[in-house]
């Protein structure tokens, strides 16, 4: 069950997080900002290979002012195991318009009007332009991958954005299944989220020429810290705010989308305190949303759910150890304890 496989989480915690400043977002990529830099160059003059009409949305849409986790992730795996170059900032910019493309499908499909801080694509311009150049967003970045002299690096976005789709898919078939088991729910955000940093991870190691284990490692860390991070995310979703988070909140309710904390209240309440959390769920409303965090904290989700993340994040850890020390390794554990900051940000704020 749900709540069963969440215990002993916090006993294979490695390290505590702390106030450390080599675990700040500035301390972590200031060894790279010049690739990162570089990354959003490259991404606005991808603008110009836009029909002139469509010029705007493409400016609107690469002009954001996201982390770069994607690309950053790109950088330290390189570092880890050889080092950056041209081809690593292209890679970093074909993945970032494929998660560029995926946000704007999903501003759409959940009515969402903030996004980074301002207005969604489909909030400005409507749904069906939005939809349409996120179909435009996937084709650039094939069409940029195709450019690569072998064809390992389009199939593997190819393969990538195909798993990204279908995960977004398998959610959309289970929205209020309350039953849904947790393995199901770990394979839907791995599908959906993970594989993206999965992908960085990996791409960044094939253009190092690095060693299949050291390539296979790097995929096992971006599997379980993308994992991780969609778990924060969906804490944020019902725990966080918008000013702090920068995009509509409370999406994935209105749309029946269960995350981890819905799911484990559900599988902690009685059967009484079930069958309202489904009702509140199937017949939403906005003015719902205070009950449901009250059955939320109720049932105690926010620390089961923080040592998920905890738990992903070890994974995370664990799966550089076979990689030999340096820099982009040691950015690279540093990165999983900003996440692991983050998570407990959030508790205290809560």
């Amino acid at each position: 069950m749900l709540a069963a496989e969440t215990k002993g989480a916090r006993a294979e915690v490695a390290h505590a997080p702390s106030d450390d400043p080599s675990c700040s977002w500035k301390k972590i990529t200031e060894h790279v900002e010049p690739f990162l830099h570089a990354v959003g160059e490259q991404l606005i003059r991808q603008v110009s290979d836009f029909d002139p009409q469509i010029v705007p949305y493409a400016q609107y849409a690469l002009n954001g002012n996201g982390k770069h986790l994607r690309p950053t992730l790109v950088a330290l795996s390189a570092n880890s195991v050889g080092k950056i170059s041209p081809a690593h900032v292209t890679a970093a910019v074909i993945i970032e318009m494929v998660h560029l493309a995926t946000l704007i499908h999903d501003d759409v499909m959940d009515e969402a009007q903030i996004r980074r801080g301002k207005p969604t694509l489909a909030a400005t311009w409507g749904n069906e332009i939005a939809v349409l150049f996120g179909d435009c967003l996937f084709a650039q970045a094939l069409k940029l991958a195709a450019s690569f002299p072998t064809p390992e690096v389009c199939r593997a976005v190819a393969i990538a954005t195909n798993t990204v789709c279908s995960g977004e898919i398998l959610q959309t078939q289970h929205r209020r299944n309350f039953e849904l088991s947790r393995r199901e729910y770990f394979r839907v955000i791995k599908m959906k989220t993970a594989e993206l940093f999965t992908l960085s991870c990996d791409l960044a190691a094939f253009l190092c020429e690095a060693k299949p284990r050291q390539r296979e490692a790097l995929r096992q860390f971006g599997a379980a810290f993308g994992t991780a991070y969609q778990v924060y995310d969906d804490c944020v979703d019902l725990f966080g705010t918008e000013s702090e988070a920068g995009k509509s909140l409370g999406t994935d309710l209105a749309k029946g989308k269960l995350t981890w904390p819905l799911l484990l209240a559900w599988e902690r309440a009685d059967t009484g305190d079930r069958r309202r959390l489904e009702s509140l769920i199937h017949n939403w409303q906005s003015d719902n949303l205070p009950t449901v965090n009250a059955l939320l904290a109720k049932y105690g989700t926010l620390e089961p759910s923080m040592e998920v993340v905890e738990n992903y994040l070890n994974r995370a850890r664990r799966a550089l150890d076979t990689l030999s020390k340096s820099n982009g390794r040691g950015n690279l554990c540093n990165l999983t304890d900003f996440l692991a900051q983050q998570i407990e940000t959030l508790a205290v704020c809560v």
